[in-house]
């Protein structure tokens, strides 16, 4: 099982940041554009629930569409939140989103947990690409975040 941990601090509420972040609206703001992102069913509801179920089409690799079906757990406005992969290209994805007030602002927690199927190949692969990538689309988020909230 592969971690990523990431943190931002953004001079905003911790309200707001929940406002923007559990609105499923937004996720193509903060997705790069190349990912090709665009939910297909399940965001109809602007404000995010427990148990909501969003499919989306994303071009993760090569530009081939992939179908990813994520649901909503663990909701504690307007501290955290949690998607897990139901399906879509990893063997398991869990997402905790967690937004913690400090002083003039709000520190954004993304940590995720996720493992590569085909054994031995998809190990080799994430070390040679997979990881990477990950990586970029949330120094792409980072970037976005900082122009939207920051300027």
């Amino acid at each position: 099982m592969y971690k990523l941990l990431r943190e931002q601090f953004l001079p905003i509420s911790v309200d707001k940041a929940w406002d923007f972040f559990s609105s499923p609206a937004n996720l193509a703001r903060i997705t790069p554009p190349g990912m090709g992102f665009k939910i297909i069913s399940g965001a109809d509801d602007p404000v995010m629930k427990e148990g909501q179920i969003i499919e989306y089409i994303v071009k993760p690799l090569f530009r081939i569409p992939l179908r990813w079906k994520t649901k909503i757990l663990d909701v504690n406005k307007p501290a955290s939140f949690k998607d897990i992969q139901l399906a879509g290209p990893y063997t398991n994805w869990e997402h905790r989103h967690r937004f913690i007030p400090v002083e003039g602002g709000v520190r954004m927690q993304d940590e995720v947990y996720y493992t590569l199927p085909f054994g031995i190949l998809g190990r080799f692969m994430h070390r040679l690409f997979i990881r990477k990538k990950i990586e970029s689309i949330f120094d792409y988020r980072f970037t976005i975040l900082q122009k939207i909230f920051v300027g």
